[in-house]
């Protein structure tokens, strides 16, 4: 199975919604943080994205990263909660929890104490299960992504581009809090979101 079956079978997303550039070339077209890129000598090219990685998720070449770890684990009142009372998360290697049982870290109705931990601990168990699939090259390990939003006509209207280990948003309490600010301006939203 291939990165993009892979990734729509875990997430749900529809294929031909999702373009997969192996060679970076739309990241390098875009100016996109590469990420931290020390060379150490004696260390192959693959050894150094590890290492680079590594440094990045302790925050170094990646600011807000450890600040956004640690909301996974405190939680966030601004933020929605994640987990349904009712849903049953599986996040080896902790056994099957119902999502009230985060009401006990915090309460309910917002984001709580260790939800988005959880959720974060199922994805990374995804994805080192099946590391060749989602990294077939470790050069692009810290390469940091974008999101733009175009219009009907085109015309860009919106544009975050990551610059950390878990950013994706202005606003990480409420990542999709620029539409609500759009349709409040009267601007007309097309699609077209690249992450």
């Amino acid at each position: 199975m291939g990165l993009s079956q892979r990734f729509c079978g875990y997430t749900g997303w529809t294929s031909d919604c999702l373009f997969v550039d192996p060679t970076a070339q739309l990241h390098q077209k875009l100016d996109l943080y590469p990420g931290l890129s020390l060379k150490l000598p004696g260390l192959s090219a693959a050894m150094n994205a590890y290492l680079n990685l590594l440094f990045m998720c302790a925050g170094i070449g990646s600011p807000g990263t450890l600040a956004e770890v640690w909301r996974g684990y405190r939680g966030d009142t601004r933020a929605p909660q994640l987990i349904g009372d009712d849903e049953i998360i599986q996040a080896f290697p902790l056994p099957p929890l119902r999502g009230s049982t985060f009401r006990w870290a915090g309460g309910k109705g917002f984001q709580r104490p260790f939800e988005l931990a959880t959720l974060r601990l199922r994805n990374m168990g995804e994805v080192l299960s099946h590391w060749k699939t989602y990294v077939p090259n470790a050069g692009y390990l810290t390469q940091r992504g974008a999101t733009f939003l175009f219009n009907a006509q085109g015309d860009l209207i919106y544009e975050h581009r990551d610059r950390a280990i878990l950013g994706f948003a202005a606003d990480m309490s409420n990542p999709l809090t620029f539409l609500s600010e759009m349709v409040a301006d009267g601007d007309s939203l097309g699609h077209g979101d690249m992450h």
